[in-house]
């Protein structure tokens, strides 16, 4: 099974907004075993869409395009796929009584010419009824092709593939099974861990296929088996990600997407009793957002000071005015004197502390550019270590935050 994805629309083309619908529908139709080999976004134009049509005729099992089904006279889909087809449009009934009851019922003003025109489809589609919107989805069939047009607003969209392009693709194709498993691997770079895993990766069977995710500080392990037997491809998928686990079981931290470093660390601190605080200048507080975007944090997070100036850092965190002087701000006695700061204001049983320069200029650190010391205190004592992680700015940021949170999961699990 062969799916092309269009999304039409030169706002999408000009980058005027993200197009999020390519992303929902690949996530729906990979869990009905339909692969998405192609996603195309193309501009509101007769020939284009023509010529785009065309190249994927007879190719894909599965054409699906969103976009271009308004009321306007920019909106030239459905024309477009009637001279395609060799179809005519025609008003259908039950649509019209929609929009009908729409504009004149909910948003109580009279019905004009160009609203009921939002009921015109090809004659030899199968309507799509969108319940929560004005324009119909279509599904239209050519030679070995199914063509489905949907709307373009994102909310409409999904209600008619959840509601309509899913149940229907059901029963009409015969699908294999597409099983994934996600694994999140933190501390190793993407190099290093491939040569780590190079004669597990060499080994896999013909119908499981390894792709590397890297982003700063970590890198995602998708694991994905295809055929037409679920059980087997589950079997499959545990017994390699056990193999996986005795070759780099340190750097596995969690599983699929749900699963990110600050989710499994939260539970870990959850399970064992444990709080914690943090005191950031060069990461503002990033390493607090993080933590606090899982739901149920306040159980294990106490608060954080973001000590940007060093006036803070001495105000409110205790850090001695001559340790800033002797060593430096960006140093590893002053993160130190951070994290047992915060760890005492916090009452705090860990207490995670950065400082830095994170770039792109200077400015008054001593430290280069791309320095960023990271103290973890702990009830039994404080671990501080020195990294430079480079530019730009937002890389040095991101890879602190994940650096952070790697050492207090480590020196957890190490208890």
């Amino acid at each position: 099974m062969k799916a092309a994805i269009v999304t039409i629309g030169d706002e999408i083309l000009i980058g005027q907004i993200v197009d999020t619908n390519s992303s929902f529908i690949a996530k729906s139709f990979d869990k009905i075993g339909i692969g998405v080999f192609e996603m195309l976004s193309i501009s509101d134009d007769k020939q284009h869409i023509l010529k785009t049509l065309s190249s994927l005729q007879n190719t894909f099992d599965v054409v699906i395009i969103t976009g271009g089904l308004g009321p306007t006279k920019d909106d030239i889909t459905k024309k477009t796929l009637c001279e395609y087809l060799g179809d005519e449009l025609v008003y259908d009934e039950a649509v019209l009584a929609h929009v009908t009851q729409l504009i004149e019922g909910f948003f109580k003003r009279p019905i004009t010419q160009i609203n009921k025109d939002q009921a015109l489809v090809p004659s030899k589609a199968q309507v799509l009824f969108n319940k929560v919107g004005t324009a119909p989805g279509m599904w239209m069939e050519k030679e070995n092709t199914v063509f489905i047009s949907l709307p373009g607003v994102p909310y409409e969209m999904k209600y008619l593939v959840e509601n309509e392009v899913i149940p229907r693709l059901i029963a009409k194709f015969n699908r294999p099974y597409i099983l994934h498993k996600t694994i999140r691997t933190y501390g190793i770079g993407e190099s290093l861990l491939a040569e780590q895993i190079e004669s597990w990766e060499d080994n896999l069977p013909d119908f499981v296929k390894l792709a590397y995710l890297p982003s700063p500080g970590q890198v995602r392990l998708r694991l994905s088996a295809r055929g037409n037997d679920e059980k087997q491809l589950q079997i499959e998928l545990d017994k390699q990600v056990e193999k996986l686990h005795q070759i780099i079981g340190e750097a596995i931290v969690g599983f699929d997407d749900g699963e990110t470093l600050e989710v499994v660390l939260g539970k870990l601190l959850k399970e064992k009793g444990l709080t914690l605080s943090t005191a950031e200048s060069c990461t503002g507080g990033k390493i607090a957002a993080t933590i606090t975007s899982v739901s149920g944090s306040s159980n294990y997070f106490k608060g954080s000071v973001v000590s940007y100036a060093s006036e803070t850092k001495v105000n409110i965190l205790g850090v001695a005015q001559e340790l800033i002087d002797r060593h430096s701000v960006v140093s590893v006695e002053v993160a130190e004197a951070m994290a047992l700061g915060v760890q005492k204001l916090m009452q705090t049983d860990y207490a995670l502390a950065t400082t830095g320069n994170a770039g792109p200029n200077k400015g008054d650190a001593d430290a280069e550019v791309g320095t960023v010391v990271i103290a973890l205190a702990t009830p039994n004592g404080v671990y501080t270590e020195e990294f430079n992680f480079g530019q730009p700015r937002e890389k040095v940021i991101d890879r602190a935050v994940t650096k952070a949170l790697e050492k207090i999961y480590k020196e957890i699990l190490k208890n």
